[in-house]
C-alpha cells in the first residue's frame, strides 16, 4: 500500500483521514436536520456548517488515534486492520499532530 503512496502526499493524508468513517460523522447532523424540516426550520447554512464541523472532527480525531497509537507502539509491523499513515511512515508524528489543529 505505502509503494503507492508518496509520504506527504494528499494521498497520504487521506489515507490518515480515514474517508471510510466520515458518513457516520454527518448521520446525526443529517437526523437533526430532517427533525427540524419536520418543524418548518431548516437552515441550510448552519445545517452545512453544522456538517464541516463534525467532518473536521472526525477527522481531526482520526489523526489523533493514529499518531498516539503510533507513538505508543499499539500500530506497528505486527497491526491487524486497515493500514495507518504513521504505522507507514507516510506522515511524520509531527505532521499529523500539525493536521489535527488544522
Amino acid at each position: 500500500m505505502s509503494g503507492q503512496i508518496r509520504p506527504g502526499s494528499v494521498k497520504a493524508w487521506v489515507l490518515a483521514a480515514r474517508p471510510r468513517t466520515l458518513p457516520v460523522s454527518i448521520g446525526p447532523v443529517l437526523v437533526g436536520t430532517a427533525v427540524a424540516s419536520v418543524y418548518g426550520g431548516v437552515r441550510v447554512g448552519p445545517a452545512l456548517a453544522a456538517a464541516l464541523g463534525a467532518l473536521l472532527l472526525q477527522i481531526g480525531s482520526n489523526l489523533a488515534n493514529d499518531v498516539f497509537d503510533f507513538e505508543k507502539g499499539a500500530d506497528n509491523e505486527d497491526r491487524i486492520g486497515p493500514p495507518r499513515a504513521s504505522q507507514l511512515g507516510l506522515l511524520t508524528p509531527a505532521a499529523m499532530k500539525g493536521g489535527m489543529v488544522v
